[in-house]
């Protein structure tokens, strides 16, 4: 139960409705905001920088490989914030970046898109039409 200045407002119910109805701004666990980064767009890519100014070499790779395949992609500067950069190793069970999503599904890094890039099967599997 749930009172303010002494006076009941309600039970869980009514307070979970009232706050999405206020919509305010509730922090999220360390993973759910990385559960929601990866689906902000189809296919996520988490690198250093962004797709303008890479800035890291391996970052500066990928974004090639997925321009050069007409893949269209959100991206997560890391650099920007360190418990996201930190959280996704351990999110992903992959130690380095850049990292690629696809529906909220770790794909791999720049070692795995580059061959699937180089058999032909990068647009296949993150389900790009030609």
């Amino acid at each position: 139960q749930i009172y303010f200045k002494g006076e009941f407002i309600g039970g869980l119910d009514i307070f979970k409705d009232t706050v999405d109805e206020l919509d305010l701004p509730i922090e999220k666990s360390l993973d759910e905001r990385l559960k929601s980064l990866t689906l902000k767009d189809r296919i996520v890519l988490f690198m250093k920088g962004d797709p303008e100014e890479p800035k890291c070499g391996f970052s500066r790779q990928i974004v090639q490989v997925l321009s050069e395949e007409g893949i269209e992609f959100g991206t997560v500067d890391i650099l920007e914030d360190d418990d996201v950069r930190q959280g996704m190793k351990t999110f992903s069970d992959w130690p380095t970046f850049p990292q690629l999503y696809v529906d909220g599904e770790f794909i791999g890094g720049l070692d795995i898109i580059m061959d699937m890039h180089e058999d032909g099967s990068l647009k296949k599997t993150l389900d790009v039409k030609a």
